[in-house]
């Protein structure tokens, strides 16, 4: 058989939705430039038209959920229909389906001769394990919306726990979320960790006495947590970058030391991710990327110990990267700086460490895995 017997087969990605260039959209991004041949699914498309760089400007092959009232801005809103719609692409004309999903693409349909495998980002959070912080976030605890809330979800989870017996094989983006995958799901997978744009960011050994957090405000990001902490912490600077729906809430707790830069251009965030002393990292997140670029520039990390900063962020034996803490608690941030201001890093070798989740160490983790799936596939039909 060729080396890359895939590179012949007719393909297809399904992403979710296609809004904006975030997290999923670089692992798509770089499954693209692997797969150059794959035509493209996505529930809705509303990227702008200098936007689409990272797909190639591929066309893409819409659900009914592109026409329906305000699906521009509430796309979100159709959850109920998504099911439906996800499951209505027509892809029986393709050896080779790939999902790219964290909510409902890994539910497409496909047949015994086609191989379907699953990048999963994770199973939908807000139906499964994290459904009691969606609901609270939202103000759906109580009354007949909580209850049709709650109602949904459970048609949700219904609907996701068929839907891992169209996938072949399950690609996890980190241990963390490979022990998801067999909780909900009783499958297991192969982690292959997101790509990180290392080359974007140049290391700098001389760091200046400012700390750094950066993320879209909102509750589960924890950007609250890191103001209050360090407001307490009068001597220490802290510079907050990033904008959302909590921005002026998070604002008005914010100390004298305390700057709130609000949304500033990546050439500013990469600046300050260089020169900060450490970047704190507050949420529970299923991988991270950020973090690692702070890491890519020789910072090292206050990290959240839950989650995929565990696998990012090494906070104890040989070279270190950070330190964790281990309650999303002003206390035990504060105790978490005390304990980081003790101890010397080495920023070549934080470098190192992010180098190692590389974007080239991605496609080539992600080619051999498609190789090998489609070779094994193919060979089992003869």
């Amino acid at each position: 058989m060729p080396e890359s017997l895939y590179q012949n087969a007719r393909v297809a990605v399904v992403h979710d939705w296609l809004t904006v260039y975030a997290g999923a959209e670089r692992v798509l991004e770089q499954m693209l430039n692997v797969l150059p041949q794959a035509d493209l699914y996505s529930l809705v498309d509303f990227l702008p038209s200098e936007g689409r760089g990272f797909i190639h400007n591929k066309p893409v092959t819409t659900s009914f959920l592109q026409r329906l009232p305000r699906a521009r801005t509430q796309y979100r809103n159709y959850l109920p229909l998504m099911p439906l719609a996800i499951e209505q692409f027509d892809l029986s004309g393709y050896d080779l389906v790939i999902s790219s999903s964290h909510a409902v693409a890994k539910g497409v349909l496909t047949g015994p001769d086609q191989l379907h495998l699953c990048m999963c980002y994770s199973p939908i959070r807000y139906a499964w394990d994290l459904q009691g912080q969606y609901l609270e976030e939202a103000g759906l605890t109580r009354g007949l919306k909580g209850a049709a809330a709650r109602t949904l979800l459970h048609r949700i989870r219904l609907w996701d726990a068929r839907t891992p017996n169209g996938v072949d094989e399950f690609i996890a983006i980190s241990r963390f979320i490979a022990r998801r995958i067999l909780k909900v799901y009783r499958r297991g997978s192969t982690v292959i960790y997101p790509p990180v744009d290392t080359g974007g960011f140049e290391l700098r050994a001389d760091k200046e006495d400012f700390y750094l957090t950066a993320s879209r405000m909102v509750p589960y990001k924890k950007i609250d947590l890191i103001v209050e902490a360090f407001s307490k912490m009068p001597d220490k600077k802290l510079t907050v970058i990033g904008t959302g729906p909590d921005f002026e809430k998070i604002k008005a707790k914010a100390g004298p030391n305390v700057q709130m830069l609000g949304y500033q251009p990546f050439s500013v965030l990469r600046d300050h991710m260089q020169r900060a002393r450490a970047f704190v990292f507050a949420a529970e997140e299923d991988f991270g990327i950020v973090p690692l670029e702070a890491q890519a520039c020789g910072t090292p990390v206050i990290a959240y110990g839950k989650g995929g900063s565990l696998e990012t962020v090494r906070g104890s034996g040989e070279g270190p990267t950070g330190v964790h803490f281990d309650a999303q608690t002003v206390e035990s941030l504060r105790e978490a700086v005390r304990r980081f201001e003790g101890l010397t890093f080495d920023p070549a070798a934080l470098r190192a460490h992010a180098e190692t989740f590389s974007v080239p160490r991605f496609r080539g983790e992600f080619s051999r895995f498609v190789d090998e799936r489609y070779q094994a596939f193919m060979e089992a039909r003869l």
